[in-house]
């Protein structure tokens, strides 16, 4: 029979080394709500590539004819990646607003490998397998371009300052929501192959993107839940779900290549009034 002072005293000793240790648990082993939404951003990427698995390639491969299915599968698959970038848009947001724990930079790096690199890049790749007009080992190819163009992005962006509000190259969710739209468009291989690499391309471009804060946060959340009442529509056969989405989808692509003529424009209008003020300013030493 135990004492019930001594049971007492052994409940006290233990939870004051749970707190002690609490105290003592380092800050970089803390998890902040920033790095939970980021965590959510992982898991999202990784459910887009079980359903890829599942409801697209295993079908493939053994023969179903249940379309529906991969249907279905395709748009829950770019649906998650889509709840990726909305908890990516937040956690940046939440980490501002509150705090991130030391690791959360980290954390949103390796996140976003998973859901806009590898789920993208494993997207195209079954899109080559399972596609009519398509060949496996280009679409290989194309894959691998995309998932080496978010690693050196991401890379990048962790070792050089850019100016506040501004990212260079395409952030690496529009791209991948870039990706999937083209494969989602059905366009001849070619064109899709060609369009994808350029997609690639401008991510590790020095390209200038506006971040996504204020109303462009709000504008770029809205197109999100549109762009996913689109794929609902598109999975369940809706009246001209297939016409909302490719609408959609091509909306997505004109508005990745419209950006960077944008900026470029831009960049060209600054050069030409900073020669025009040069010139000025030497012609205003002239005796």
């Amino acid at each position: 029979m135990i004492d019930p002072d001594t049971r007492a005293d052994w409940v006290a000793d233990a939870e004051a080394d749970i707190a002690e240790e609490a105290e003592e648990m380092p800050l970089s082993m803390r998890l902040s709500i920033a790095d939970t939404l980021t965590l959510g951003n992982a898991t999202c990427g990784f459910m887009a590539v079980y359903f890829t698995t599942t409801g697209i390639l295993i079908p493939h491969l053994t023969g179903s004819d249940e379309v529906g299915m991969a249907r279905h599968s395709a748009a829950t698959a770019v649906i998650l990646m889509l709840c990726a970038a909305v908890f990516d848009l937040f956690d940046g947001l939440v980490a501002r607003k509150l705090r991130s724990s030391p690791m959360g930079a980290e954390l949103d790096n390796l996140s976003d490998l998973i859901s806009f690199g590898l789920a993208p890049a494993y997207f195209v790749l079954v899109y080559g397998m399972v596609a009519d007009d398509a060949h496996q080992r280009v679409s290989a190819v194309a894959a691998i371009v995309v998932l080496l163009a978010v690693v050196l992005r991401l890379a990048r962006f962790s070792c050089v300052t850019m100016k506040d509000g501004m990212f260079q190259g395409m952030p690496s969710p529009f791209g991948a929501l870039t990706v999937v739209s083209i494969v989602l468009l059905g366009l001849p291989f070619i064109p899709t192959l060609l369009a994808i690499i350029g997609t690639a391309w401008l991510m590790v471009s020095r390209v200038e993107y506006p971040k996504p804060r204020g109303v462009l946060a709000v504008a770029m959340l809205s197109w999100i839940v549109g762009a996913m009442g689109l794929l609902a529509a598109w999975a369940f056969d809706a009246p001209g779900g297939q016409l909302l989405l490719q609408t959609g989808c091509a909306l997505q692509v004109v508005l990745g290549a419209v950006i960077p003529l944008f900026a470029t424009a831009r960049r060209v209008n600054t050069f030409r009034d900073n020669r025009r003020e040069s010139r000025e300013a030497r012609a205003a030493q002239l005796p």
